[in-house]
């Protein structure tokens, strides 16, 4: 239910960043930098990479005016309550993750989710989706597709997973979306390999949006005659029927 007052309240704008080092501006609208050139209250995940990304976007800004909210595994559920209080009294702010769009495998879902409840009108920006991203250049199913992010460590759940997963996509002729942690990814590719069956799609996209660049879909036979180097490198995973 809206909040009658939604009015007078601050908006909660979802800033999208870059999803690595390259400038802002060659994958950012110029509307994600007039909305943090207008601004100063910002939730945030790592203070050090927020800071960086405010300079490199708007090097003009006084950064000792700008407020910041750290939104990650140390804060506390009492400091999340207070988070929106900006919004409440009137002031619009912005939030956004270290890389990508916010709010999705992202911790600021949990502040979206609240901003809601209150009646804070809630206004994502255009900006780079490593998933979108990579699911366009796959060549796989863009209209049935499902996101599963991270599989599990323990090495046999991960590999009954991964089977259940493709039986999924086998039956359902839906594509399977996965992430990784970077120094995770050349493992995870490696188990790929070994459970999936050999007609089996898979589409490896790395280094999204960057100059390093790496977007192949193979077949998990055809995969194993290439060495792709993914080490340490952030990737989406893709896996789909076969040819």
């Amino acid at each position: 239910m809206m909040n009658e007052n939604s009015t007078s309240l601050g908006v909660l704008y979802l800033i999208p960043t870059p999803l690595g080092d390259n400038s802002p501006l060659e994958v950012l609208p110029l509307s994600v930098k007039k909305i943090v050139e207008e601004h100063t209250h910002f939730i945030i995940e790592n203070e050090k990479a927020a800071r960086q990304f405010i300079k490199r976007i708007t090097p003009n800004k006084n950064q000792n005016k700008i407020t910041l909210y750290p939104l990650n595994k140390y804060t506390t559920q009492e400091e999340m309550e207070t988070y929106l209080d900006t919004c409440k009294s009137g002031i619009s702010m912005g939030l956004f993750s270290d890389a990508g769009c916010p709010g999705v495998a992202d911790p600021g879902a949990v502040i979206v989710s609240k901003a809601h409840r209150l009646g804070i009108t809630v206004k994502p920006l255009t900006g780079p989706s490593s998933l979108l991203l990579a699911l366009m250049a796959s060549g796989m199913n863009g209209q049935n597709f499902a996101f599963n992010g991270y599989l599990p460590i323990e090495q046999r759940q991960r590999n009954q997973s991964i089977s259940k997963f493709e039986k999924k996509a086998f039956r359902e002729e839906q594509a399977q979306l996965f992430i990784e942690t970077p120094y995770r990814s050349e493992s995870l590719f490696k188990d790929f390999l070994k459970i999936l069956d050999p007609n089996t799609r898979l589409c490896v996209a790395c280094d999204i949006s960057l100059s390093t660049e790496y977007i192949l879909t193979l077949s998990v036979k055809q995969w194993k005659k290439v060495k792709p180097n993914l080490n340490k490198r952030p990737c989406v995973f893709i896996i789909e029927g076969s040819f």
